[in-house]
């Protein structure tokens, strides 16, 4: 579904990536690893439109996507739920799920009352305004509120910062489901609870490149690739 492809890009003469290439197939959830400031963050903008690329390939179902605008790129089937959740603050949980809606291609569409049956809890708080809610909260209704966009694969950055534990699982039996459902993921996160529970392979970054792509498995299974890429024992 997306291949990306010796991709190189940064911030004005600051270059982050260097020849980033994986792929991520229909229907799998990928785990973007790394620490910070390895480049997870860089990697999903430019692959959302929000960074353009300074070399390199972008293709989604086989089409080029680098250097379109990052509306197409959503309306090709790419949804992205940045770090920081960034909702509407002054909108209710209810307002910002119909600022996310849009049409679909084909399949049954995502319309609140679908995204509140995956995400009871934003049901019992669909007319409270989004800076009321709790961050836990918060994040949920940023991933329905992309959801609303019915798009084929999901990007989400570091979804897990700042949450309790208790919300990171319930994060991620979220995430199951939609993988069940179809929904291919790309997940960027420096911590492993949640890559856990749905990666099936896994790209780690180090300084902008990457060090290791294969099954999620083998990398979690090698202690001193964790250490070294993760700092994790």
């Amino acid at each position: 579904m997306l291949e990306v492809r010796a991709l190189q890009a940064g911030y004005g003469a600051a270059t982050i990536l260097f020849d980033v290439s994986f792929d991520v197939r229909d229907g799998e959830a990928v785990a973007l690893l790394g620490r910070n400031g390895a480049g997870k963050s860089t990697t999903l903008k430019a692959i959302a439109g929000l960074l353009k690329a300074s070399r390199g390939e972008i293709l989604l179902d086989g089409r080029r996507i680098d250097g379109a605008p990052s509306y197409r790129i959503a309306r090709a089937g790419l949804g992205f739920v940045p770090e920081g959740r960034r909702i509407f603050t002054d909108l209710t949980v209810e307002q910002n799920l119909e600022v996310g809606r849009r049409g679909m291609h084909d399949g049954a569409p995502w319309t609140p009352q679908r995204a509140f049956s995956m995400f009871p809890t934003l049901a019992e708080l669909k007319h409270r305004r989004g800076g009321q809610i709790s961050g836990g909260e918060q994040q949920m209704l940023a991933i329905a509120r992309t959801l609303m966009g019915n798009p084929r694969l999901l990007l989400l950055d570091e979804p897990g910062e700042g949450l309790a534990p208790l919300v990171v699982e319930q994060l991620a039996k979220v995430l199951r489901e939609l993988k069940r459902d179809g929904v291919t993921i790309l997940l960027a996160e420096q911590s492993l609870v949640l890559a856990s529970a749905i990666a099936d392979r896994a790209c780690v970054l180090e300084s902008g490149q990457v060090r290791f792509t294969g099954p999620y498995a083998k990398f979690t299974a090698d202690p001193q690739a964790r250490a070294e890429y993760l700092g994790l024992d």
